[in-house]
């Protein structure tokens, strides 16, 4: 059964941290560009970070310098590291596993940045 499990989501005050984990099913990681995703209430999805099979990253300029991906393909999970989160970070995360021909997404966990 092909999936991915997010978790690690909840609520944190501003300046605080997470971790992110994503749980994949083995047959879409290894060879799989994998992302981050984040949709706030009223806004379109958006792009977070990606990390392709050969650990190129990329992140949205809004989280550059606080937010780290990275892979475990022993592990199959993709990991998201916050740090100095914001309130504007508040959204549904999302994790993404695609190839040129195919995309799965998760079912998303929710991140609160609030005091």
């Amino acid at each position: 059964q092909v999936q991915l499990v997010e978790s690690g989501g909840g609520l944190v005050q501003p300046g605080g941290s997470l971790r992110l984990s994503c749980a994949a099913s083995g047959s879409i990681f290894s060879g799989y560009t994998l992302g981050w995703y984040r949709q706030a209430p009223g806004k379109q999805r958006e792009l977070v970070a990606i990390i392709t099979t050969n650990g190129r990253t990329i992140y949205a300029d809004s989280v550059k310098g606080r937010f780290a991906i990275s892979r475990d393909n022993a592990k199959n999970t993709l990991y998201l590291q916050m740090y100095s989160l914001k309130p504007e970070d508040t959204a549904v995360y999302y994790c993404k596993s695609e190839t040129s021909n195919v995309a799965y997404w998760g079912q998303g966990t929710q991140v609160t940045v609030s005091s």
